[in-house]
C-alpha cells in the first residue's frame, strides 16, 4: 500500500512537469512547434531509457529500496531547480491579438539568456535520472512483496498499480496544468515539488513493512555483458531462431536475444502513443477550449491527457474482475489471457487510435478552411476541445492491454535477480519509440519544407499537415501488429504454464 501511494504521488509532481512541457516550451521559452515536439520527445525518450541506469544500480549494487531513496532525493532537487528557473524567466506581454482560447502565440525567447537556459535544461534531466531510478525500482519493489508462485495475485498488482497511478496522472492533468497556465509556471512547478515532499515522506514510512530483495552478489552489469556476446558471433540469426523455438532456460547468458523480438516489435506502439503530450496537445491549443459559453473557463489542452487516466480508473476494474475471470473459464489460463495476446490486443487499438485521430484532425483543418482562419492562427478555430476526446480515450485501452502487459512480461520473463532491469528494458522501449518520434518529426519536417512548401508541424497549424502524419504512424502500427504476431506466435515462455494450448 505504502509503494501504491508513493507511485500516485510521484506521478502527480512528475507528470505535472512532463505532461505540459511542450506548452512551456512554445510558450515561456518561445519554440516553434516542430523544435519543442522534437525537444520533448528528446527528453521523453531519456526520460524512459535512464531506467536501465537505475535499474543496473539497484540490481547490481543499491537495491530497489535505496534507489527509490535516491530518486526522491533527485526529484527535490530537479524540481526545486526548474521551480526557481522558471522564476528567472522575465515575462512579456503577449502580441496584440492573441485570442484567449487558443495558446498558439507567444513571446520571443529573447529573455532568457544561455545560461538560464542551461539551469532549465539541466532541471530537466535531472528529473529524467530521478525518473530513471524510481521507475522500475519502486514497481519491482511492489511486485517483490508476493509469493512469485502466485502468479494471478502479482498480474493483478500491476493492474491495480496502474490504476492507482492512473489518479496521479489525472490530477496532474487537470489540477496542475491549470495552475501553470492560470496562475503560473512558478507555482505550479512548487506544487509538484511539494508532491515529492510528501512522496519521500510516505516511502520512509513505509519502511518497516517491505520485504526488500537483496542485489544480485555478481554485477549485473557483467552479467548482461556477457549475455550480449552473442551479437559477435555469426551464427546470431540462427540462435535466435532457436531460442525462439525451443524456450532454452532463461537463466542461461543469452536471455536477451529472445526478448529482442519482441522488444524491436514493440517500438512504434511506443511512438505512437508519445503524441499525447505533443502533437495531440498542440491540436487543443488551437481548438475553441471553453468549458461552456457562460462560464468563462478556459480549458488547458494538456488537460485533455485526464482521459487516458480516466479510462485506466474505468477499464482496470472491468478488466481484473470481469474480463480475466470470464477470459479464464474460456482459456483456462490463469490470467485468462497470456501476457502476449494482451501486448497484441493493445497494438491493433494503436492502430485505430492513429486513425481516429487522423480523420479529426481532417476535419480541423476542414473547419479552419471554412471559417476562413487558413492565416488566422491567433484564433481558436470554431471546432469544441471535446473532438479530442476518442482518440485520448482509445490511447488509454491501448496502454490498459499494451503497456501493463508489457510491463509483466519483462518483469516475469527475465532472471529473479534482474526485475529491476527487466522493467528498464520495458520502459527503454517507450524511450526509444519516443526517439523514433522525434526522428520523424524531423524527417518528414525536412521533407517538406526543402521545396519551399508548408511543413506538416508549421507553427501555424491551419496550414499544417498532422493529419497525414497520422496516417504514416497508423500505417507503420499495422505494420508492427503483423510482425509482432509472427514473433509472439514462436516465443516460448518460461514457465510452461503461461504458454497457451493455441495461439492464434
Amino acid at each position: 500500500l505504502f509503494i501504491v501511494a508513493v507511485g500516485f504521488l510521484e506521478r502527480i509532481g512528475f507528470t505535472g512537469v512532463g505532461g505540459n512541457l511542450i506548452t512551456y516550451l512554445t510558450g515561456p521559452l518561445g519554440m516553434s512547434t516542430a523544435a519543442a515536439a522534437a525537444g520533448v520527445n528528446a527528453w521523453s525518450g531519456t526520460v524512459l531509457v535512464l531506467p536501465l541506469v537505475g535499474a543496473l544500480a539497484a540490481d547490481s549494487r543499491l537495491g530497489r529500496y535505496r534507489a527509490v531513496l535516491i530518486a526522491g532525493v533527485l526529484y527535490l532537487l530537479s524540481l526545486g531547480m526548474l521551480t526557481v528557473s522558471s522564476m528567472l524567466q522575465t515575462p512579456q506581454p503577449h502580441p496584440a491579438g492573441c485570442h484567449s482560447t487558443a495558446s498558439t502565440c507567444s513571446p520571443p525567447i529573447s529573455a532568457s539568456s544561455p545560461a538560464r537556459l542551461a539551469f532549465f535544461y539541466t532541471a530537466i534531466y535531472l528529473l529524467a535520472l530521478a525518473q530513471g531510478f524510481h521507475m522500475p525500482c519502486s514497481e519491482a519493489l511492489g511486485a517483490d512483496q508476493f509469493d512469485p508462485s502466485v502468479g494471478a495475485s502479482r498480474s493483478s498488482y500491476f493492474n491495480w498499480f496502474h490504476f492507482s497511478i492512473s489518479w496521479g496522472y489525472a490530477i496532474a492533468a487537470i489540477v496542475i496544468t491549470y495552475i501553470e497556465e492560470n496562475v503560473g509556471w512558478t507555482e505550479g512547478f512548487a506544487v509538484c515539488w511539494a508532491t515529492m515532499v510528501v512522496y519521500l515522506v510516505v516511502f520512509l514510512l513505509g519502511t518497516r513493512t517491505y520485504r526488500v530483495e537483496q542485489p544480485v552478489n555478481s554485477s549485473s552489469l557483467a552479467q548482461l555483458t556477457k549475455k550480449l556476446t552473442f551479437f559477435r558471433t555469426d551464427d546470431a540469426t540462427t540462435d535466435t531462431q532457436r531460442l525462439l523455438a525451443t524456450g532454452e532456460n532463461m537463466d542461461d547468458n543469452r536471455f536477451l536475444v529472445k526478448l529482442l523480438p519482441i522488444w524491436l516489435s514493440s517500438i512504434v506502439i511506443a511512438a505512437a502513443t508519445s503524441q499525447v503530450s505533443t502533437l495531440f496537445t498542440k491540436q487543443g491549443s488551437t481548438m475553441d477550449r471553453r468549458l461552456g459559453a457562460a462560464t468563462g473557463i478556459v480549458v488547458p489542452p494538456a488537460a485533455l491527457q485526464s482521459f487516458v487516466s480516466f479510462t485506466y480508473i474505468a477499464l482496470v476494474p472491468v478488466y481484473d474482475r470481469a474480463l480475466v475471470p470470464f477470459a479464464r473459464r474460456l482459456t483456462r489460463h490463469p490470467a485468462g489471457v497470456t501476457m502476449l495476446q494482451r501486448i497484441g490486443a493493445g497494438m491493433v487499438m494503436s492502430c485505430v487510435t492513429m486513425v481516429v485521430a487522423a480523420l479529426v484532425e481532417a476535419k480541423r483543418l476542414r473547419v479552419a478552411t471554412d471559417a476562413g482562419l487558413l492565416d488566422r492562427p491567433d484564433v481558436a478555430v470554431p471546432m469544441s476541445l471535446w473532438w479530442l476526446v476518442p482518440q485520448y480515450v482509445l490511447v488509454g485501452f491501448a496502454e490498459v492491454f499494451c503497456f501493463i502487459g508489457l510491463e509483466e512480461f519483462f518483469y516475469d520473463q527475465v532472471p529473479d535477480g534482474l526485475r529491476s532491469v527487466g522493467l528498464a528494458l520495458c520502459l527503454s522501449i517507450f524511450g526509444v519509440g519516443s526517439y523514433a518520434s522525434g526522428m520523424l518529426v524531423w524527417a518528414v519536417d525536412w521533407a517538406t519544407t526543402r521545396g519551399g512548401g508548408d511543413s506538416w508541424f508549421a507553427d501555424n497549424l491551419n496550414r499544417a499537415h498532422l493529419d497525414y502524419f497520422y496516417w504514416i504512424l497508423a500505417g507503420l502500427s499495422a505494420l508492427e501488429v503483423v510482425v509482432f504476431l509472427y514473433f509472439a506466435n514462436r516465443y516460448v515462455y518460461r514457465k510452461k504454464s503461461e504458454q497457451p494450448v493455441v495461439l492464434h
